[in-house]
């Protein structure tokens, strides 16, 4: 492998490694949000036992979106370290042509767009969560008093 050719690899996976980094990022902002939503439960699980009546239907209803929410998460977890690994051999798969001489660009295109579909895949995920998160954070329209004049 020639000096050339190497930088020209090194080019050429530059652009995967900022995808991957794209990744880690949302990825770190999943398990913030999990850690939030697992804290929650474990709070609503303390209550559950401690409450009765329209107050134990409410914690019900609560927890049972949280749950819904913690699948959410750990499975857009899950894609995006498929997508992180998919990224990682694009990457090896473009040195190892440049080493072994043999053409692989088709396969790494297609590691490539496996990576970036799971990375989508995630992204919706992500936003099925956001959505359940905030549909769970609507405020009652009776707390807004909006028959009063203020």
């Amino acid at each position: 492998m020639q000096g050339p050719m190497i930088a020209q690899t090194i080019q050429l996976a530059l652009a995967p490694v900022f995808v991957l980094v794209a990744i880690a990022n949302i990825m770190n902002l999943l398990s913030t949000r999990l850690g939030r939503v697992v804290d929650r439960s474990r709070q609503l699980q303390d209550r559950h036992t401690a409450t009765s009546g329209a107050d134990h239907d409410a914690v019900v209803i609560e927890m049972r979106a949280i749950a819904q929410r913690i699948h959410l998460i750990t499975r857009a977890i899950f894609l995006l370290v498929l997508s992180g690994l998919a990224i990682g051999v694009t990457v090896a798969v473009l040195f190892l042509e440049e080493f072994v001489a043999i053409r692989l660009q088709v396969a790494a295109a297609g590691l490539f767009l496996v990576a970036i579909g799971l990375l989508m895949w995630a992204l919706m995920l992500f936003l099925a969560e956001t959505r359940v998160a905030s549909a769970q954070l609507r405020i009652p329209r009776s707390l807004l008093e909006l028959e009063r004049d203020i």
